[in-house]
C-alpha cells in the first residue's frame, strides 16, 4: 500500500511537470491535532508541516502534495468502562501523501478562492510516546494509517493559503478506537 501511493504521487509530480498548466510550489503550517479514542477524553497539540505541492489543472485540478509532518494527541480517563486508566502525550514524525481534487470557485485576476478534497496517506517516521498506562498495548500505534482532507483555499498571484480538516479512516491502534484528526493552516508559495 505504501509503495502504490508513493509511487501515484511520483507519477503526479511527474504528469505536473509535463503539463502546461500545472505548478510547483512549497508550503508551511502549523496544525493542530487530536487522537480521537473511546472514553477517553483527549485535547490538541500543537505540530508543524512542511513541504511541497504540484497543481495540475485549471478551474478543476488535481493536486499531489508531499511533506513532512508533526501530529498526536493528550489524553486522559479509564478506557473500556473498566477501571483500567490511561493519561499521558503522543506525537508523532510523519510522512504525509494526500492527492486532492480541486476546484476553483472564484477566479478574478490573480485572485482565486478554492476547495479541494481528497485521500491521504500518512507513514510515521518517529514517535515520542509518553502515555502512563495498566494497559500494556495502550500506546502501541500502527506506522501508517489512511485518512481524508476536505479544505479551502485561496490564491493572491504565487502566495497561497489553505485550510484543512483531516480526519482518519483507518484507526492508529484497533483495540481502542483510536484515529488521528486535525486542523491544519498553511501558506506556500508556487515557485514554477
Amino acid at each position: 500500500m505504501k509503495k502504490y501511493i508513493l509511487s501515484l504521487a511520483i507519477l503526479a509530480f511527474t504528469v505536473a511537470g509535463a503539463k502546461a498548466q500545472a505548478t510547483l510550489g512549497i508550503k508551511g503550517g502549523i496544525n493542530f491535532s487530536k487522537i480521537n479514542t473511546d472514553n477517553i477524553s483527549e485535547s490538541s497539540v500543537a505540530g508543524y508541516q512542511a513541504g511541497l505541492f504540484a497543481r495540475v489543472g485549471n478551474s478543476w485540478y488535481l493536486q499531489p502534495e508531499l511533506y513532512l509532518g508533526s501530529r498526536g494527541g493528550k489524553f486522559e480517563g479509564s478506557t473500556g468502562g473498566n477501571s483500567a486508566s490511561a493519561s499521558g502525550k503522543v506525537t508523532f514524525t510523519t510522512l504525509n501523501v494526500p492527492v486532492l481534487i480541486g476546484r476553483k470557485l472564484v477566479s478574478v485576476g490573480s485572485l482565486n478562492v478554492r476547495a479541494m478534497a481528497g485521500p491521504v496517506y500518512s507513514y510515521n517516521l518517529s514517535e515520542n510516546n509518553k502515555v502512563n498506562s495498566v494497559i500494556a498495548d495502550f500506546g502501541e500505534y500502527k506506522n501508517s494509517t489512511l485518512g481524508f482532507q476536505v479544505g479551502g483555499g485561496i490564491d493572491i498571484g504565487n502566495i497561497t493559503a489553505d485550510l484543512r480538516y483531516e480526519g482518519g479512516l483507518t484507526k492508529i491502534n484497533e483495540r481502542y478506537g483510536q484515529r488521528a484528526n486535525l486542523w491544519a493552516l498553511s501558506i506556500g508559495f508556487k515557485i514554477l
